[in-house]
């Protein structure tokens, strides 16, 4: 994940919670006699953020995992974005500490509906009986950015602002509708221009306070702002400079 030095160290680890589409999940396994101390037991997980970067797990009652979570939901997500580094250590990891709880409520369908648009391929198990939405309420977060770049950071410097997540939460459906379907092309254009990414068909599949999500087939994507957006207003404005930076670049390929 490339890095802007001047970024706060908030806004470097929610980036790279953003640009994840899975993680390590550590739960308690405590199924052992009330006496005897619990083990750490980690997983691997499919992940999705809201638009507050709170994130999202579809997981099955069946597996270990969500068992633990029933007993206890204090557990912890490592995003890992050292793949692929010579030297891993000197690549991005941030660990996100908070309760997990099951999703319920009106705001279930729009999660699920974000959580499936970033994994397509959830789409075929998703209405298991045995499967539901879980959502970690984060309550700060470890970040390792590199040698000497380590940092705790409180809830409030993790997440973005409330308000501007709660105002795209709503806005979302029809600034994706419009993207997509009057914007085809401009979005193949992010994706090869701004993101060194081949072919056609690239579709935005989630705008938050922070960039979007993208996706082809199979592929996903991370288009990032320039700074964090407020509201539609400032995501359109933000497409239109982006869209701008694209055409720059190719005219001058």
């Amino acid at each position: 994940m490339a890095q802007d030095e001047s970024e706060g160290p908030g806004r470097v680890a929610r980036r790279l919670m953003r640009a994840a589409d899975r993680a390590s999940l550590a739960t308690l396994l405590s199924e052992r006699a009330a006496a005897e101390p619990a083990w750490p037991y980690a997983s691997l997980v499919l992940v999705a953020l809201d638009t507050d970067a709170s994130p999202l797990l579809l997981i099955s009652d069946l597996a270990e995992h969500t068992k633990n979570l029933k007993r206890d939901s204090h557990a912890s997500l490592l995003f890992d974005a050292t793949t692929g580094l010579a030297e891993p250590l000197t690549g991005a990891r941030v660990t996100v500490l908070g309760d997990v709880v099951r999703v319920g409520g009106e705001d279930r369908a729009r999660l699920l509906a974000r959580f499936l648009a970033r994994h397509p391929s959830a789409t075929g198990y998703a209405g298991f009986a045995d499967f539901a939405l879980w959502r970690l309420t984060p309550e700060r977060a470890h970040l390792v950015a590199g040698f000497g770049r380590i940092h705790w950071i409180d809830v409030a410097r993790l997440l973005p602002s409330p308000e501007a997540a709660q105002a795209l939460a709503g806005s979302e459906p029809g600034i994706l509708e419009h993207m997509n379907h009057d914007h085809a092309a401009t979005i193949d254009l992010y994706a090869e221009r701004l993101l060194g990414l081949s072919g056609q068909g690239w579709r935005i599949t989630g705008v938050d306070p922070d960039g979007a999500d993208l996706r082809r087939d199979a592929a996903a994507a991370r288009l990032e702002f320039a700074a964090p957006a407020s509201d539609a207003d400032a995501v359109r404005r933000e497409f239109v400079r982006l869209a701008k930076a694209a055409r720059d670049s190719a005219a001058h390929a």
